[in-house]
């Protein structure tokens, strides 16, 4: 039998009224719970102020991000808190930045314990913030090690020259605003720029003799760019386990009596909506039916990547990304 028309036409209102019930409703509720002040957990989360072990992640290029830093501050502040997981799956990034993230988790060691648990890779800058760690577990297969920083430029001169493009230039000094795209490097910035790369590669030299209790010979013929399997690395001293999160939660219980019977809360960075956080407002949108709104709130409030400066990066073409 056909279906009737006014039929039809009344799904269509239903449908349409159906979906902004459910908008409404998911703004009310977000500017409730902010309001509020209330964390919305998910299926199996850990309530606010109980026990647990945090575990955090660091994935991706690491840049500098203050909202990353308050976060870890919270957390080295959290009475809750018991221990932490420093889950590290990144090739590195600014070397200011991982610099800065060491500290930021050096700042929570001093008060609770920390281990670190590598992902697929950590390496270069990525290593700097699992050495942050007092105990170190790798993957079989992780990559880790790079133990080294870079600067690279373009230089352009060629393409400008074909193209009949001359740039003028007035500076203060013959080494201000060097190396530069536009003309070719001269041997005293080339040099210059060296002093400086060697001076933040002795810096991580240092980091890691001071943290894997390596000699200065030891560390200087494991040091020279080149990367490491985990199980390479544990042979080498730059971690002291191979295995999973069992291996790390088998240490803290161990070492420090937290058992495994623990909860572990994932701690993500708060990158605006108080302590709501992304999490409370996708789990809000999901509840609700708005999947579509879920992911692109996951996805579209993360922090502007951009690297300057000196970098530790293991895998350079990913400046571009």
């Amino acid at each position: 039998m056909p279906l009737d028309a006014e039929y039809l036409v009344d799904r269509r209102r239903l449908r349409r009224s159906l979906s902004v019930w459910r908008v409404t409703a998911f703004v009310l509720a977000a500017l409730v719970l902010v309001g509020l002040g209330i964390t919305f957990a998910g299926p199996g989360a850990v309530p606010a102020g109980t026990p647990h072990i945090a575990r955090v992640s660091v994935e991706g290029l690491i840049v500098n991000d203050r909202d990353r830093e308050k976060m870890l501050r919270r957390m080295a502040d959290a009475d809750s808190v018991r221990a932490v997981i420093l889950y590290v799956n990144s090739p590195g990034g600014s070397t200011t930045a991982s610099e800065e993230l060491f500290n930021a988790v050096r700042e929570i060691a001093h008060k609770k314990p920390v281990v670190t648990l590598m992902g697929t890779t950590a390496a270069s800058g990525g290593y700097i913030a699992a050495l942050a760690g007092d105990h170190v577990v790798a993957h079989r297969t992780s990559l880790t090690g790079s133990i080294g920083v870079l600067a690279q430029w373009p230089n352009v001169t060629g393409l400008l020259d074909s193209i009949g493009v001359d740039m003028q230039t007035v500076k203060s000094g013959p080494l201000k605003a060097e190396p530069n795209p536009f003309e070719p490097t001269s041997d005293e910035a080339r040099e210059a720029l060296r002093a400086a790369i060697m001076d933040s590669y002795e810096w991580f030299l240092t980091l890691v003799m001071e943290r894997r209790g390596l000699d200065d010979a030891a560390a200087r013929a494991i040091g020279d760019g080149r990367i490491f399997t985990g199980g390479q690395a544990a042979e080498l001293g730059l971690v002291d386990e191979v295995g999973d999160e069992s291996v790390a939660r088998g240490w803290l219980e161990r070492e420090h009596g937290i058992l495994r019977t623990m909860r572990v809360r994932d701690w993500e960075v708060d990158r605006g909506f108080g302590s709501l956080g992304l999490a409370g407002l996708a789990g809000v949108a999901r509840l609700l039916g708005l999947e579509g709104l879920a992911r692109q709130i996951a996805r579209g409030f993360g922090s502007d990547l951009g690297l300057d400066g000196v970098i530790a990066l293991w895998h350079p073409q990913l400046i571009e990304e």
